[in-house]
Parts: C-alpha cells; sequence; structure tokens
C-alpha cells in the first residue's frame, strides 16, 4: 500500500507530464529506438510523423520533440514555435540546431541561438564527423541530469561560460558521432551538459557548455541536446536516460 501510495505521489508530482509526445522527424529508425526508452522509462506513449503529417494541433501533447536533419518546414516552423510560446515543452535534438535552420526567421530567435559565419578559430560555427566526443554534467544537483543516471567516467573539463580551474566531472563518450562548434546564446538560460572535442588535425581541445539546455519561450520551454548523430548515440545508457528525464521533468517559469 505504502509502495503503491508512493508511486501515485510521484507520478501526479510536477515533475511527471500525462498525455503523449509527439516526435516529429526525417530519420525515423532512431527516433523508433528513442520512443521505445521513453515508454519503458518513463511510461509515455509516443507518435512519430514526418514534416508532411503534422497533426492539426499539438495541444494534446505533452512534449514535441524535433529530429530535422534537412529543411525545416515553415508550417513546422511555426506549429512548433506556437507551441512552445503558447505553453508547451519543445525538446530539439542534434541537427535541429544546424546551418540550414538559417533560412527560417522564427526558428534561431526563438531558441536564442546564433551560428555565426567564418573561420571556426574566430568563433565560426562548425560541424564536423566522425569525431568522439565527450558530455560532462553541468548540473550535478538538477533532476535531468542525475534521476537514475549511470555516468560511466569523470572528465577533466573547464567550463567556457563560467570562470574557474579545470574539474573532474561526471560525463560519458560517444564514438562515430558528430560535434557542432561555436553555438552562440542570445540571453540566458539553465545549462545542463557540457561538451569536450579534440581535433585531430590542429590538436585543439573544444570545451563548451553547448551541449544541453533549456530555456523559458513564452508561456512554454525549449530544450536542447546536442547528441543524436545516429541511433547508437541513443544507445548510450547515460544519455537515453537524461532524454528520458527531459520529457519527464517540468520546468516552471
Amino acid at each position: 500500500m505504502v509502495r503503491m501510495l508512493l508511486v501515485s505521489i510521484l507520478f501526479c508530482s510536477p515533475l511527471f507530464a500525462a498525455g503523449k509526445v509527439l516526435i516529429i522527424a526525417d530519420e525515423v529508425p532512431a527516433m523508433e529506438f528513442l520512443a521505445g526508452k521513453l515508454k519503458a522509462g518513463a511510461g509515455v506513449e509516443s507518435t512519430i510523423v514526418t514534416q508532411d503529417k503534422l497533426p492539426p494541433d499539438f495541444g494534446p501533447y505533452s512534449s514535441v520533440i524535433v529530429y530535422i536533419h534537412g529543411k525545416l518546414l515553415v508550417p513546422t516552423e511555426t506549429a512548433c514555435v506556437n507551441y512552445a510560446t503558447g505553453g508547451g515543452k519543445l525538446i530539439l535534438l542534434h541537427h535541429s540546431i544546424s546551418s540550414s535552420k538559417r533560412a527560417n526567421k522564427q526558428w534561431f530567435p526563438t531558441l536564442g541561438i546564433s551560428l555565426p559565419e567564418g573561420d571556426v578559430s574566430q568563433g565560426g560555427y562548425k560541424w564536423i564527423e566522425p569525431v568522439t566526443l565527450e558530455f560532462v554534467n553541468l548540473a550535478p544537483k538538477h533532476y535531468i541530469t542525475t534521476h537514475n543516471v549511470k555516468y560511466q567516467k569523470r572528465i577533466p573539463y573547464q567550463r567556457s561560460d563560467v570562470e574557474g580551474g579545470e574539474r573532474q566531472l561526471d560525463g560519458f563518450t560517444l564514438p562515430d558521432t558528430e560535434v557542432y562548434l561555436n553555438h552562440t546564446f542570445s540571453g540566458p538560460r539553465t545549462i545542463l551538459l557540457g561538451m569536450k572535442y579534440t581535433d585531430a588535425k590542429s590538436g585543439i581541445t573544444y570545451m563548451q557548455d553547448r551541449a544541453g539546455w533549456y530555456k523559458p519561450a513564452g508561456k512554454g520551454w525549449v530544450m536542447y541536446f546536442m547528441a543524436g548523430h545516429s541511433v547508437r548515440d541513443l544507445e548510450n545508457p547515460a544519455y537515453a536516460q537524461i532524454l528520458v528525464n527531459a520529457v519527464a521533468y517540468q520546468p516552471k517559469l
């Protein structure tokens, strides 16, 4: 009886969202894998659609996940922005922030993101693959980065947005993936994950606090997680649990 009461309280708490998750994707197999993880980890049902089959109303969905590699169509952009600013939780994965989205008028302003032009050494945006990429937990007291998350290792990391020396942080490594360098923020947000990448040609190590975050958007929220280049990224137990936690977690304005 006590256990049943605890479970009831837990799943009725503000941390847990009722309803279903909508996943908008142009690479479906990876999202089918993620949908299975959400079902097993949070008891959440997912509906996966392509951009040409959007439901007319996103209101029934507790979260909308976007996993779009190619062009972000204007109707999709508008529906997602309206969902977030109207009170929904929009979760963006990997290439949902990438150079192909520069053409969208609402997308980056809503996200508070820019991808600067120019050479990477001067702060310009660049994507590189295949690479080995490390991720570290920059929010060690946060539900998303801690609840049932079992990190693989400790990683030396120097925060890019906070003064202080290098520290050993909980993290995990993803092989054969893709890195995005020099995402530039406009406006504050809650930082969850950092990424560490050493360029094989130049020997330069990049440590940037850009691999996981969330921010208010109107009456709702936008979240972003950089990993997700392939199903292999999502198979990492630590990262999969972080995404399950992101779907379960309900920020408060």
